[in-house]
Parts: C-alpha cells; sequence; structure tokens
C-alpha cells in the first residue's frame, strides 16, 4: 500500500481520499441504523448525501431531521467536518496526533490542498488550522444554543447548535429544521439575529480560507502587511457581499418589515458562498434575483477555504485581466505586484471549465426532466460551486440527473484541474516551441 501511494501526485491522492470517504460514508448511511424507518437508504441516496456531505454542498433527497436517524445525523455532520477541513489535513492531522514523522511527499500533498503558499511550515499551519476550525465552531454553537434550548428543549437544543455550527462554518448548507417543515432551511428563523448573524459569520469566516486567517492572525489590522493573495480575498469578498445586498435590499424584499427586510438580504447575499441556507423562499425571487445568485454559487468562497466554487481569486485575476487590456497594460496586476502569466491562464481556464460544467450539466437536466433552463442551471450551479442550494427539484429529479449532480459536487469539491493533474501526472510537458503567428480576438 505504502508503494502504491508513493507512486500516486499528490492530486491523485487528493481526488482519491475524496472518493474514499465518499464512499465509506455511503456504507455508513445504508446500514439500517442510520434512518429512523430501520431500513437504511439506497444506494443512489445514500451516495447523493455523502457526496453532498463531503463536498460540504448541501443539497439533499432526503430531508436530515426527518429522515436520517440520530446516527444517520452523526454520520453526516463528521463527513461534513472531514469534508470542510479537507481529507489530506485530516490525514496529516491524524499522523501529528500518532507521533509519526510526516514525509516531504505528505508535506507537499498538504501544501496543495489546503492551497498553501509554501512547503517550509505546512505542519504548523496544520495545526492553525484545526485550532481556527474548532474554535469558531464551538464558539458558534455556544451562541446559538440558548435559541436552540429554548425552542428544541436542552439536549436536542445542543445537538442542534453543534450540528448547525459546524455545517455553516463548513459552509455545507445541511439543516435539521425539517422538524418545523420538510426541506424549510431556516425559514423558521428569518427574522432572528442571533441565528442569522451567527450563521452569516460562520460562513465568512469558513469561506475566506485558512491561509488569509493565517495573515490576520499575524498581522492584526496592518492591512499593508497582508500578503497580495490575502488583500485580493478580503476585498473580493467584501464586495461580493455588499454589493448583491444592496441589490437584495432594494429590490428582492421590499415587503418585508425593515429588520427583516435587512438580514434577509444579508444573509442571501451571503449563503451562496457556497453554503446553502436559506431563510425565504428561492422560488418567489425574480428571474434577475436569481442570475444573480447563479453567478455567486459559480464564483464560490476563497482558496484554501471550506468553500467550494471557483474561488474569488479566480474572479479577480479575470477581471484585472480585463481591466489591464482596456488600459493597454502588459500585465495583470494587485496592490503594486504583477501577476505571472501562468496564472492568468490558470484562472482562464478555471472558469472556462466552471462554466463548461454548469452549462452542460444544466441543459441535460433540462433535456432529460423537461423542466425549465434556469431552474436546472440554478441546480447545477448549486452543485458544481457546492452551494446546496435548491428551487425545489432536487427531489424529484430522476437516477440520471441525480448521478449528474454528484459528479459535479464531486468535480466542484475537487477541482477541475486536480483532476487534469492527476489524469495527466506521469506525462511528461513538450519543452519544444511552435512558430508564432498573431491570431485576432474581440
Amino acid at each position: 500500500m505504502n508503494i502504491i501511494i508513493k507512486r500516486l501526485s499528490s492530486a491523485q491522492i487528493i481526488i482519491l481520499g475524496f472518493a474514499a470517504a465518499i464512499l465509506l460514508g455511503s456504507f455508513f448511511l445504508m446500514l439500517p441504523i442510520a434512518t429512523q424507518d430501520h431500513q437504511g437508504a439506497s444506494f443512489i441516496d445514500a451516495l447523493f448525501t455523502s457526496t453532498s456531505a463531503v463536498c460540504v454542498t448541501g443539497l439533499i433527497v432526503r430531508d436530515t431531521a426527518t429522515y436520517w436517524s440520530g446516527f444517520g445525523q452523526a454520520v453526516i455532520i463528521t463527513l461534513i467536518q472531514i469534508g470542510g477541513m479537507g481529507i489530506v489535513t485530516v490525514a496529516v492531522s491524524m499522523y501529528i496526533l500518532s507521533g509519526k514523522k510526516i514525509t516531504l511527499k505528505q508535506r507537499s500533498t498538504m501544501q496543495e490542498a489546503i492551497s498553501a503558499p509554501k512547503v517550509g511550515g505546512i505542519i504548523k499551519l496544520t495545526g492553525f488550522i484545526i485550532k481556527v476550525s474548532l474554535m469558531f465552531e464551538f464558539m458558534g454553537a455556544l451562541i446559538m444554543s440558548p435559541v436552540f434550548c429554548k425552542e428544541f428543549g436542552l439536549l436536542k437544543g445542543i445537538w442542534y447548535s453543534i450540528f448547525h455550527s459546524i455545517s455553516a462554518f463548513c459552509n455545507a448548507g445541511f439543516d435539521l429544521m425539517g422538524v418545523k417543515e420538510n426541506f424549510s432551511s431556516l425559514v423558521y428563523f428569518a427574522n432572528n439575529p442571533i441565528i442569522n448573524l451567527t450563521i452569516m459569520s460562520l460562513i465568512v469566516i469558513g469561506g475566506i480560507g485558512f491561509t488569509t486567517w493565517e495573515d490576520i492572525a499575524r498581522n492584526k489590522i496592518h492591512f499593508k502587511k497582508y500578503r497580495m493573495q490575502s488583500k485580493v480575498i478580503i476585498l473580493t469578498t467584501t464586495l461580493l457581499l455588499l454589493l448583491p445586498a444592496i441589490y437584495f435590499y432594494l429590490f428582492e424584499f421590499s415587503n418585508l418589515p425593515i429588520g427583516e427586510r435587512f438580514l434577509s438580504s444579508v444573509f442571501q447575499s451571503v449563503t451562496p458562498r457556497t453554503a446553502g441556507f436559506n431563510t425565504v423562499n428561492l422560488t418567489l425571487i425574480s428571474e434577475t434575483g436569481i442570475a444573480i445568485i447563479i453567478f455567486l454559487m459559480i464564483v464560490g468562497g476563497s482558496p484554501g477555504s471550506t468553500a467550494g466554487g471557483m474561488k474569488t481569486t479566480t474572479l479577480s485575476v479575470m477581471l484585472s485581466t480585463a481591466i489591464s487590456v482596456f488600459g493597454h497594460r502588459e500585465h495583470t496586476h494587485f496592490f503594486g505586484r504583477r501577476i505571472d502569466d501562468d496564472t492568468v491562464r490558470t484562472a482562464a481556464t478555471v472558469l472556462t471549465m466552471y462554466l463548461a460544467l454548469f452549462l452542460s450539466g444544466g441543459l441535460i437536466i433540462s433535456s432529460i426532466e423537461k423542466l425549465p433552463l434556469l431552474t436546472c442551471l440554478f441546480e447545477t450551479a448549486s452543485a458544481v460551486g457546492t452551494v446546496g442550494l435548491t428551487l425545489g427539484i432536487t427531489t424529484e429529479l430522476g437516477t440520471i440527473s441525480r448521478i449528474i449532480l454528484i459528479m459535479l459536487m464531486y468535480l466542484g469539491r475537487v477541482g477541475g484541474l486536480t483532476l487534469i493533474f492527476a489524469a495527466l501526472a506521469s506525462r511528461k510537458g513538450n519543452t519544444s516551441r511552435l512558430p508564432h503567428e498573431k491570431l485576432t480576438v474581440g
């Protein structure tokens, strides 16, 4: 086994690790003890739920609170925690706790898994990730526990607080509010500021990236000392939260009281990044609002975070490149630093892949299920962005459509480029250069 692992590239280890966790989770969810009727879930339902949990998506075909037993819910939240922190992070943490020596190959794999800037200090960063994750999840559960304990009783309230805190921090979107109404998410708490603000904070904290939080912890409020990547992430995240919130407040929720209108507007701006909770009926939002949510879902969170999507840095690089072209500048740059051409090409590739997966998946599902294209595109954007929001069609989809969503969730979490690098790991690049000729575009 060790010989086989040594031969695998970092990308191959990552994708196989996620696949193994999904299959193991499916096995546990198929056990009779995992469901409330003690019949066990079918393979496709178990596989869909396990994939959604490990890939921290939140799309479900069975209501989490009413279909799965306490054991099944525990399996789901464990898979979410593993998927949120990353398979490799959890594995390396177990190595550290056991006292085993971490090899250079494992350090390199860890670097790729969490998008760390360098291999040096990777073990220290792993410890930081574990501490930050547990700290914020504990704080979130502590803040929400009075509300949930009052609503559901002491023991159930504590369990609900822990479950929703982990789910929010890991940007998973799984909830247990089906006890109020099946597939209702957090609509019941739409006007509760404690639940809204806590869930939103956990989503943003988890989605901003562990390396960014390390930068913040080291440099505090001295923004100029931050790494360029952290600056780009913070600026882009702020704009992607603020601008949609303003739109939702002005045009979508004008019929709500001011307090609930503000909370709903901000929440619907935060949750597509890539959490999957919702506090309003999304089917009541206009097509313009749906289009904005689709855009936010595809962008997703930031590198090295619990969130999925093509990432905020990808969007930033593409926008900055466009600005550079308009301004007749030779290179893309941020904060007085030039971005190399390889990064620009990678960003363009990632954008192309996510758009291709999102559009092709939506077109196929729309053709198979005979459903409106926009509704299906919303579903595939949610899957490939590992978000979990839906317009209510997930439970009605056939087996082929569910398999498509499973594939999109998996690709969205491990990353399309990771799969390509894994497939082409053994191939050597061609260093020869072809003749140059100009091509007019635009």
